[in-house]
């Protein structure tokens, strides 16, 4: 083999070759020549002095154009548009967007939908008085990616944003907002009328996201037109007997004075013996305790064993229960126990195979009033039903000696009463769980009290079937099976709620002259109307001859009921509205899977029962954001984000809301948050979300890392305008013209691949594989390859190949930038104003422009793969100068292993010197199945090729050589059997298109196969050139 000097000088070198050559001569010389002259520390100055530059700053921006107005755009060497700053970028797009009316649906000329329809989501409403917290934002940005994706692939786009009253939430702000600042002296709920209380609660929006919703059609739960929907449907329902009136148990908030659903309590488990904190006591009090006592046998010197973990609601007992079966009990049943407390009490002892024999002492004290299991006891066994307890937590008249006192206080009392009787027995610890209401952190009660009921099961056979025929599809699959087993066995809706805030019960007690009445709880003194006047009508019908008054019931509806409704009363309903028959039912429900049952059911069952219909054809549930520690957001831990903390960033200080949250908080952002943006912000987020639903681990460095693409997409749209200069006009369409070079067609492939496999993507509800995808795409192929092989074709190639490169570039951004619209509004509209349109596009915004999608004539399969190998073998070159160290001129070979390989690498030579680096190499191309060259490292390239780098004098160690190219053998090897292993498990796989990945298999497998023998043989050489 020839010496490297030799070859340098023997082989013809191409004009490109000459230039680098002499290029790389001239920037020697230059340096030598620099290092004479310049004095020490120049360098260093001139640096500084450019470091010395200060940045603007996006706190330093003013808008100039006029509010609703297309935006002003500023030369993009303007010191605020030299670099990407999210404030400047996403500025007075907003306002242009909502005043053009371009988030309104778009119909025909007759008003009719388009030709592919409606897409509608109506968004899930967050509560009118709080923050919009990072799992808002996760679903924000969700939904609007989707209704953009749709808005520009030319469906009648329908995004309803509102917002809900969220009664307890809401009155539970607005309470603590009262007692830290009075209004005209008044600090207490009570203390205003509720129309003046309701006035307090403000809504509170925010489009800073970028959320595309039409905002004439904003709804409030507890506007009119909703309002109304919400009177209809409980006369309506009250009317077929769905909704009754009944005295039964609820969960009772004493902090609050109000029962709460189910979804407003959380509950604690506790392994034993626990002392928690319960507003309203000065020292912590103990549960988790199993307390032992007796009760004596009337007549008698016997006595029963009981245990507890309430010892107060002895107060409330009024029977025992054992098992028919209890031989120890046997005697007992019928017979009265004396209560010890209260002395005109007697418990009497009945059997029930409910019983559990294990636990306690097997005889169990019965409460009817205060526990749920004990009141089905109660009414199977006719006991009394006492109720010892005031809704302030205070105990009533029932509870004897103890009346007036607190429940907690009354529990030690007991238990202190009870060992002077003699009847304590003993306390151990216990596993329980404890009911907490999630507002206030109060220990939640039992109370039975009046209240409004809606049957379940009746609407739940339905419910069910839609989606188990798929007319409703949830996804993920997990998520339907969790909403398919909550379905069965709904116990009934307690709908009351004894707030102020909410809509007012259209129920009427009736009072008849003269007469007693009956009770409260009986639903035959009682009558629903959409009107006073319609109430009093009914009242009068159903007491004729009588003089009736009626009192309008004070509670209000759990905020749940007008949330079911939120669907259609949204369009209308229940008045026949041209929305409601337009955009009627919804298309998708986008929500985390956590409100599934409590919602998303309530609003299927309302929509089927009211409409005939189902509310939406598709469900889909996202996980839930935590922390980067993997712990769920909350505000003790000092972990919620406020989005706009974000986008907008915030310093350390005055991040912190709670104390307690500094650790974490120092931990997690120990320099505050960074500026991010909203774009930035929404595509990671999208970027979080896997099609499994699986709950997210929120990253801030992640965010910035996208911003830091933003910046990419910015810088390369800048050079992009800079080519296509101030007089470029884009041809009339982006059909090819056969004269495209083979990195355009290469280039134009994987452009049309992206918008096939994001539509698919997003068509399946892929989206971390959407933004994936378009990452690639933009990043990777378009910027980091097309865009640096183009400036070669237009710095060197003719006028004709120069043009074809700069449309290209034209229609690769553009087309780039259309396709990442729906996942970062603001910057796409910024810099898509920015270029030229086609002949004959008049598009107003990129929001309405319309959406790539998959064309044949840009399907190139032939180009695509011969570029891969041009790119395979530049980056085969690079790295192998990078692992030798190689700075000056380096020698290379490619070794085509087919005659087309050979053809390709011939043609494309220019293109892989300009990709293979900045350092000068000398390339040379062998002829297939040409003897190897000595004295080289290789790069398997893949099955087409390998690349050689001459290395005899750059390296010492020959042994050391060869053990690492046996490692990387060792590594082939595994990775052969990985894919043998894929390829066996593929073809297993029945009823399922594999095809892409059995292919994708068997090109892996040939690639690894000629790695193999490409590291093998030149492990054989090192060990030949150790001697």
């Amino acid at each position: 083999m020839a010496s490297t000097q030799d070859q340098l000088s023997a082989k013809p070198m191409s004009e490109k070759q000459r230039m680098k050559i002499e290029k790389f001569d001239n920037k020697k010389k230059k340096q030598a020549q620099q290092s004479q002259e310049q004095p020490s520390g120049a360098s260093k100055e001139k640096k500084s002095k450019k470091q010395d530059i200060s940045a603007v700053e996006s706190k330093d921006w003013l808008e100039e154009t006029p509010n609703g107005q297309r935006k002003i755009l500023k030369p993009l060497d303007d010191d605020f548009h030299k670099a990407y700053l999210p404030k400047v970028v996403e500025s007075a797009w907003y306002s242009f967007w909502e005043d053009q009316g371009l988030f309104k649906p778009r119909t025909e000329k007759d008003g009719s939908l388009k030709p592919k329809g409606k897409y509608v989501i109506a968004i899930p409403p967050p509560n009118v008085t709080g923050k919009l917290h990072i799992g808002h934002a996760l679903a924000l940005s969700l939904e609007d990616t989707l209704i953009r994706w749709h808005r520009m692939r030319q469906f009648s786009t329908l995004y309803i944003p509102g917002c809900d009253h969220a009664g307890i939430a809401t009155q539970a702000v607005v309470e603590k907002q009262l007692a830290r600042h009075p209004k005209d002296g008044k600090s207490k709920r009570q203390d205003f009328s509720r129309a003046e209380f309701i006035q307090l609660s403000i809504n509170k929006t925010t489009r800073r996201l970028g959320i595309s919703v039409d905002w004439s059609r904003e709804a409030f739960t507890m506007s009119p037109q909703l309002s109304k929907a919400v009177t209809e449907t409980f006369v309506q329902l009250h009317s077929e007997g769905l909704i009754y009136r009944a005295n039964r148990l609820v969960h009772w908030s004493c902090r609050l004075s109000t029962a709460l659903s189910t979804l407003e309590v959380n509950q604690k488990e506790l392994e034993g013996t626990t002392k928690l904190d319960v507003p309203g006591y000065d020292k912590k009090i103990e549960f988790g305790t199993l307390t032992y006592f007796k009760y004596l046998i009337e007549g008698s010197d016997q006595t029963i064993e009981v245990a507890t973990t309430r010892p107060e609601t002895m107060l409330g007992d009024t029977g025992i229960a054992v098992h028919p079966q209890d031989d120890r009990y046997k005697d007992f049943v019928g017979k009265t126990a004396q209560h010890p407390i209260i002395s005109d009490r007697k418990l009497r002892i009945v059997a029930d195979e409910y019983v559990d024999r294990d636990f306690g002492t097997g005889a169990v004290k019965l409460t009817p009033a205060h526990d749920h299991n004990d009141f089905n006891l109660g009414k199977k066994h006719d006991l009394p039903f006492i109720n010892i307890l005031n809704e302030d937590g205070t105990l009533n008249s029932n509870a004897g000696p103890y009346s007036g006192e607190k429940r907690f206080n009354a529990r030690y009392g007991v238990i202190e009463e009870l060992k002077k009787l003699g009847l304590y027995m003993r306390q151990e610890s216990h596993k329980m769980i404890v009911p907490i209401c999630s507002r206030s952190g109060d220990v939640i009660e039992p109370l039975l009290k009046p209240q409004w009921w809606m049957r379940m099961e009746p609407l739940t056979k339905l419910a069910i079937a839609v989606v188990k025929s798929g007319e409703l599809i949830i996804r993920p699959e997990l998520q339907k099976r969790q909403y398919l087993q909550w379905m069965q066995n709904l116990q009934d809706w307690c709908l009351s709620r004894q707030l102020w805030w909410g809509h007012q019960i259209p129920a009427y007690y009736i009072s008849i002259e003269g007469e007693d009445g009956g009770k409260d709880s009986d639903d035959d003194y009682w009558v629903c109307g959409r009107t006073d006047r319609e109430a009093q009508e009914k009242a009068e019908q159903k007491f004729p001859g009588k003089k009736v008054t009626l009192k309008r019931d004070e509670d209000v509806l759990d905020t749940w009921f007008s949330s079911g409704l939120w669907p259609f009363s949204t369009l209308g309903w229940p008045d026949k509205t041209s929305d409601f028959e337009n955009y009627f039912p919804n298309t998708t429900l986008e929500t985390g899977w956590d409100i599934l049952p409590f919602w998303v059911s309530r609003m299927i069952m309302f929509s089927l029962k009211l409409t005939g219909k189902v509310p939406f054809t598709e469900v889909y549930c996202h996980g839930l954001i935590r922390d980067s520690d993997g712990r769920k957001m909350s505000k003790s831990l000092g972990n919620v984000i406020d989005p706009l903390d974000i986008i907008d960033g915030i310093s350390l200080d005055a991040q912190n809301e709670v104390k307690n949250a500094e650790k974490y908080q120092k931990k997690a952002f120990p320099q505050g948050i960074p500026e991010v943006g909203a774009d930035a912000l929404r595509f990671s987020l999208i970027n979080y979300t896997q099609s499994s639903g699986s709950d997210i681990n929120f990253d801030i460095k992640t965010m910035h890392g996208y911003r830091k693409f933003c910046n990419k997409i910015y810088q390369a749209t800048k050079y992009v305008l800079g080519k296509l200069g101030n007089d470029f006009v884009p041809r009339e369409s982006s059909a090819l013209t056969g004269k495209e070079s083979l990195s355009e067609r290469w280039i134009l492939t994987k452009m049309n691949t992206a918008a096939k496999q994001i539509n698919q993507a997003l068509e399946e509800r892929e989206f971390a594989r959407s933004a994936q995808i378009s990452h690639r795409y933009l990043y990777d192929e378009l910027f980091n390859i097309y865009i640096e092989n183009s400036k070669s074709i237009i710095l060197d190639g003719t006028p004709e190949e120069a043009r074809s490169a700069i449309d290209t570039l034209y229609t690769t951004i553009e087309y780039g930038l259309r396709l990442l619209s729906p996942f970062m509004p603001f910057l796409t509209e910024e810099l898509w104003q920015r270029l030229p349109r086609r002949i004959g596009d008049n598009t107003s915004s990129i929001t309405i422009a319309e959406y790539p999608e998959y064309e044949s004539s840009f399907h190139d399969p032939r180009s695509e793969v011969a570029y891969e190998l041009v790119l395979g073998c530049s980056k085969g070159i690079r790295s192998l100068l990078a692992d030798y160290a190689v700075k000056d001129k380096g020698v290379a070979y490619i070794a085509p292993l087919n005659q087309m390989s050979l053809d390709t690498v011939s043609a494309q030579l220019s293109a892989i010197e300009s990709l293979s680096g900045k350092t000068l190499v000398i390339i040379s191309v062998l002829k297939a199945g040409e003897i190897n060259p000595v004295n080289c490292a290789v790069f398997p390239v893949s099955a087409d090729a390998n690349v050689y780098l001459e290395i005899k004098d750059r390296i010492q160690d020959f042994a050391k050589e060869a053990e690492k190219v046996k490692a990387k053998v060792d590594e082939a090897r595994r990775e052969q059997v990985d894919i043998e292993a894929i390829r066996a498990e593929l073809s297993k796989v029945q009823d399922t298109d594999v095809t892409d990945a059995m292919q994708s298999a068997e090109i892996r497998k040939r690639d690894v196969e000629a790695r193999l023998r490409a590291l093998q043989e030149t492990a054989t050489m090192f060990e030949k050139m150790k001697v």
